[in-house]
This record gives structure tokens, sequence and C-alpha cells, in this order.
């Protein structure tokens, strides 16, 4: 008995070994592209702001905490912090609930709505480069389509223009954004509702409940954790957008459309002061993360149901 009772134990380590040998084995390759492709670069950016640099001499002058001291001070970090913010709340109010109405419609049409999923996708399938050019022509002051539809309606020429002014850009480009993104979430809800069991559509019919009532009351509310990891998603993505603001309007007219990532790009590469560059890059990923996690602490929802 005790032979036998010896024999089970080393055969359960050595399969617990085999385990952590496999598992080893596949996690090191991600282990190593996370470690020098996202751990190192963080740390390596918190090393360079604490230095005076132009990105391109081998010398590098140690300032200490003075670029960060500089930071708190610089009211044009706050003002695109402050500008980042406000597309962060619009983002929210605007492609999420958007992104539900447009799931919800889809569910309930079921099959004969399948060529809608893939139009309304088209959007997010496009890079934010080729929609910046795509938009900056569409809305530009000669030609556009709104100096186009304006001057129709009324029967002289007019020109809009919504990139060239404040805010009237920065709203512009939220509006764009929302054009871009929504069909993201759609289909992020989507798959939301395909994770509810039939059954419980089933029972609520059975008990009396329309499809209005069932989705208000039971559909909706059974989305409560991919409400928060959507509003995560967005929050993240809102405070770190670039590409689409620098290809449309560079920070401009007179900084209305200047975001943090804009901010950092032209401290960093137009003005070589990579070391104030890469601390204010660093400061982004400190109030990205502050604000994220506060989030999660804030938007607490059930996961069981």
């Amino acid at each position: 008995m005790a032979t036998k009772n010896i024999s089970t134990k080393s055969l359960a380590r050595t399969k617990r070994r085999r385990v952590r040998i496999a598992a080893t084995a596949f996690l090191l390759p991600a282990l190593l592209l996370i470690a020098v492709y996202f751990i190192y670069p963080i740390i390596d950016t918190f090393v360079i702001s604490a230095y005076k640099w132009n990105g391109i001499s081998s010398n590098r002058t140690f300032i200490g905490l003075q670029n960060w001291n500089t930071l708190i001070h610089d009211k044009y970090f706050w003002s695109a912090f402050g500008r980042n913010v406000i597309i962060m709340v619009l983002s929210i109010v605007l492609q999420i609930p958007i992104g539900l109405f447009l799931a919800t419609f889809l569910v309930a049409g079921g099959k004969r709505y399948n060529i809608l999923k893939v139009v309304w996708f088209l959007p997010y399938l496009m890079s934010s480069v080729a929609i910046a050019f795509l938009f900056t022509y569409a809305l530009a002051t000669n030609g556009g389509m709104f100096s186009a539809f304006a001057s129709l309606i009324s029967g002289k020429r007019v020109t809009v223009d919504l990139l060239g002014r404040s805010p009237h850009a920065l709203f512009t480009i939220i509006g764009v954004m929302t054009w871009q993104y929504t069909p993201f979430y759609m289909v992020y809800f989507l798959a939301g509702y395909g994770g509810i069991d039939s059954s419980i559509y089933e029972a609520a019919v059975i008990d009396g409940a329309t499809r209005w009532q069932y989705t208000r009351f039971i559909a909706i509310p059974m989305l409560g954790p991919i409400f928060k990891t959507a509003c995560t998603m967005s929050l993240i993505g809102s405070l770190k957008y670039f590409d689409l603001i620098w290809n449309m309007t560079q920070g401009g007219p007179v900084n209305s459309t200047e975001l943090m990532a804009t901010y950092m790009y032209k401290l960093s590469f137009q003005q070589f002061n990579m070391g104030y560059g890469s601390c204010v890059a660093a400061g982004m990923f400190v109030l990205i993360t502050i604000i994220a996690l506060v989030f999660q602490r804030i938007f607490v929802v059930k996961e069981d149901y």
C-alpha cells in the first residue's frame, strides 16, 4: 500500500513538472516579446525623461526631475490633456450608445439584416490615415460637401470651414472618430448579445414579455460587463489618439485640436527635444493608468446573473 502511494505521488510530481515545462515553453516567447516591445520601452521612456537630449547625439545631460517639474507647470500639456478628456467623454457618450443601438437593431432584425452588418462595419476596416485624408477633402472649405450643400440650399456660393476654426475643428474630428469607431462597439455588443442563452428569451416570452421588454429589462442589463470593457477601451483609446488628428489638422488651428500625443510628437521629432518629449509620453502613461484604474473602481457591474 505504501509503495502504491509513493508511486502515485511520484506520477503526480512528474505530471506537474511536465505541465510546468510545457507552460514555460509556450509562454516564454510571448513573455519575451512583451518584455522587449512593451515593458522595456516604458522603462526606457522614464529613464530618458531624466535627461536633456535631442534624440540624435550620443551625449545626454542628466537633469533629474527638471523635465517633470516643467511638465507639471506646462499649460500646453494640460490644455492638450483637457481636450483628450473632452474626446474621452464624448467618445463614450456617442460611440457606445450608438453601437448598442445598431447592435440591438441588427439582433432584432435577424438574418435579413446581415448585409447591414457588413456595410456598417466598413468604416472600421479603413485605416485612420485614409479616413483622415478622405474627410479632409470632404470637409474642405472650397469644394467640400458641407460647402457644396450650403451653396445648393442658399443659391449662392457659401464656404463652410469646419477644420479651420476653433472649436469647430475639435468637434468635427470627434464626429469623424465616432463614424470610424462606432462599428467596433456595434460588433462588440453583437457578440455580447450572442453570448446570452436563447432559453432566457424563450422564458421571457412565455412569461408574457414583449421583444422590447426583454431587450430593455433583461438583455441590456446582462451586457453590464460588456459595457464596462467597452467604456474602458474607449477611455484608454481616447487618451492616446494621434494618427487621425495628426493627418487632419496636426493640432491646429492655433492648437485647438492639440492632444497629448501630438504635443509629444512635435516635441520629440520636430523640435528634437527628446528628453522632454519622453517626459510628456511618461506623463501620458501615468495619467492614462490612473484614470483607467479609477474608472475600474468606480464602474462596478454585476458579473453573474
